[in-house]
């Protein structure tokens, strides 16, 4: 299933499990080795939300084997925390967890944004955010606590970001060639080049609000038609309707290519 970033309410826990069971796993897999302290993400759910952080969503990989210790993501927003556009382009911070109970993966956090104009998810990842992990070894709440706080402390980066995104003006040559690397990210370059596109339709508007010539309008509509399978293209004799992004690790994947490619486009304009 794909991620939901367009929720504003709190989930339950009753909510929770029924999108994502591993979450409450109550002890590691079989196989983890003695140096492993089991740390229910249900734990950090209630840590994170008395640093006044809820879940919107929660996934989890399907699993042929091990179920219930699966590599699984809750998102959480804290409704108090969100970044005033002057241009009425408000975006809300949020924070992506994943974490898995077979001792294969450290808790990660991944800092994301969520665009009220298009309903759009926005993974951010930075060399700053990526380093953000909890090991299942001595976990606390104060660690818990200040990388959320080192997190929220960066959030004037995200912005800055932003707002450089805005400032940077892309002619149509520039735009359909972002347009096309984009397409490469979605596909791979091997067989984007198997593709017929008319890349125009890429950087085409949905809607009034993303009108505009600036890298955060262009980006804004490349990445949702990317994510969400809105475009029409031809492989060999046969036109296709682009498939929907539906599983949370290609998303979050996705999300952070792009955003690491338009910023490629900041840096030389």
């Amino acid at each position: 299933m794909p991620l939901d970033l367009t929720n504003s309410q709190f989930l339950g826990k009753a909510e929770i499990k029924e999108r994502a069971s591993s979450v409450f796993t109550a002890q590691g897999a079989p196989e983890t080795s003695q140096k492993y302290s089991h740390i229910s993400t249900d734990r950090i759910i209630e840590d994170m939300e008395a640093l006044g952080w809820g879940v919107i969503d929660a996934k989890q990989v399907r699993a042929r084997k091990g179920e219930g210790y699966q590599k699984h993501l809750v998102v959480f927003r804290n409704n108090d925390l969100f970044i005033e556009g002057a241009d009425g382009d408000d975006v809300f911070p949020q924070i992506l967890l994943t974490n898995s109970h077979d001792g294969k993966n450290a808790f990660t956090f991944t800092a994301g944004l969520f665009r009220m104009i298009c309903e759009n998810g926005l993974v951010i990842s930075t060399q700053e955010f990526e380093n953000m992990k909890i090991r299942h070894y001595g976990y606390d709440f104060a660690k818990l606590q200040e990388v959320i706080t080192s997190m929220v402390e960066a959030l004037p980066l995200t912005v800055e970001s932003m707002n450089k995104f805005k400032q940077t003006q892309l002619n149509e040559e520039k735009a359909l060639e972002f347009a096309k690397k984009a397409l490469e990210v979605r596909f791979g370059e091997e067989q984007a080049q198997n593709i017929t596109i008319n890349l125009r339709d890429l950087i085409e508007p949905t809607r009034p609000e993303d009108s505009g010539n600036d890298l955060w309008s262009i980006f804004n509509v490349v990445q949702e038609k990317l994510v969400h399978g809105m475009f029409n293209y031809q492989a060999g004799t046969k036109m296709r309707k682009a498939r929907k992004i539906k599983n949370f690790r290609q998303d979050i994947e996705l999300n952070a290519k792009l955003y690491e490619l338009a910023n490629e486009y900041v840096a030389v304009n």
